[in-house]
C-alpha cells in the first residue's frame, strides 16, 4: 500500500493528501456510528459498497450538468476527489416523513409531505448538528445569498433525479443529506457537490412493501444491514462481481 498522509478522520471516511495538488483520497470505512455516537459497530462491506454507490450517483449526477467534487474511483474502498471548501450546512431534503421530522412535528412515518422539504443544520457535533435557518446560515458568513441561491437549486436538481432513478429500481427515496463546497479554480470559485451519496446519509424503503433499506436498520437495530446496503446495490446494477471483500487501508505515513 502507498504511504499517504492522512488529513482528516471521520466517522465513516479517511481523507488522505492526494496525488495531485488539489486532490484528495477519499477512504471509505465499514465503521458505523448512530445516535450521536451511542451506538456503534461494524456493517462488514459498508465502504466497498457506499464507494461503489456513491461513484455510481455522482458519476449520473454529473451527466445531467450537477457539478461534483468526484473525479474517479481509485479501488473498492478510495476515490480520488477534488479538494474543496466544505460549506458547514448540511442540506437534508425530505420528500416523505421520518426520523427527526416525524418526532419534531409528530407525524406518522411514512407521511407523503404535500412538497419536497430542504432544511439546514449547523456542521458542529459538539452541538450536536442543530437545525438552524437561511438567515443564520447568511448571517454568520457560513455562505452568502448567491450560494444559498446556487445550493437550493441544484439541491432541488439532485432530488427530481434521484427520486426517479430509485423509483425506476423500486425503491423510494424518503429523505437525504447532502454537502456542498466551494471549488476554487484560478480565481474562480463554483458550488458543487461534496461528500458522498450512499445508505449511510439517504432513506431508501422499498417501494412495495415499505421495508428500510438503509443506515435506519442499524440506527433500530433491525439487523440484516448488510444485506440492506447489498440490495441497494444490486438494484443499482454494482453489487461487485467478485462479492464484498475487505481491503486494508493505505499505511499512514506518520
Amino acid at each position: 500500500m502507498a504511504r499517504r498522509r492522512q488529513l482528516y478522520e471521520g466517522k465513516a471516511k479517511i481523507l488522505f493528501e492526494g496525488p495531485e495538488p488539489g486532490t484528495l483520497v477519499q477512504y471509505f470505512k465499514d465503521e458505523a456510528t448512530a445516535l450521536g455516537g451511542q451506538r456503534k459497530g461494524i456493517i462488514t462491506g459498508k465502504g466497498v459498497l457506499n464507494n461503489r454507490i456513491s461513484e455510481y450517483l455522482m458519476v449520473k449526477l454529473a451527466e445531467i450538468g450537477i457539478p461534483t467534487h468526484f473525479v474517479r474511483r481509485l479501488n473498492m474502498r478510495e476515490q480520488l476527489i477534488r479538494e474543496v471548501e466544505i460549506i458547514p450546512v448540511e442540506i437534508v431534503v425530505r420528500n416523505v416523513a421520518a426520523g427527526g421530522l416525524s418526532a419534531r412535528l409528530g407525524i406518522a412515518e411514512g407521511t407523503r409531505l404535500p412538497r419536497s422539504i430542504i432544511e439546514y443544520y449547523y456542521k458542529n457535533e459538539a452541538l450536536s448538528n442543530p437545525l438552524v435557518s437561511e438567515e443564520h446560515i447568511t448571517c454568520f458568513g457560513w455562505a452568502v445569498p448567491q450560494d444559498m441561491d446556487d445550493i437550493v437549486a441544484l439541491t432541488l436538481r439532485i432530488n427530481d433525479f434521484l427520486s426517479g432513478l430509485f423509483l425506476g429500481v423500486g425503491i423510494t427515496l424518503i429523505d437525504f443529506k447532502i454537502e456542498f463546497g466551494r471549488l476554487w479554480e484560478n480565481d474562480e470559485m463554483r458550488i458543487v457537490l461534496a461528500d458522498e451519496i450512499s445508505p449511510d446519509n439517504c432513506r431508501l424503503w422499498d417501494s412495495k412493501t415499505n421495508e428500510k433499506m438503509d443506515k435506519d436498520r442499524f440506527r433500530r437495530d433491525l439487523g440484516r444491514v448488510e444485506e440492506a446496503y447489498q440490495e441497494v446495490a444490486r438494484r443499482l446494477g454494482i453489487l461487485p462481481e467478485a462479492g464484498v471483500r475487505d481491503m486494508k487501508g493505505p499505511e499512514v505515513m506518520q
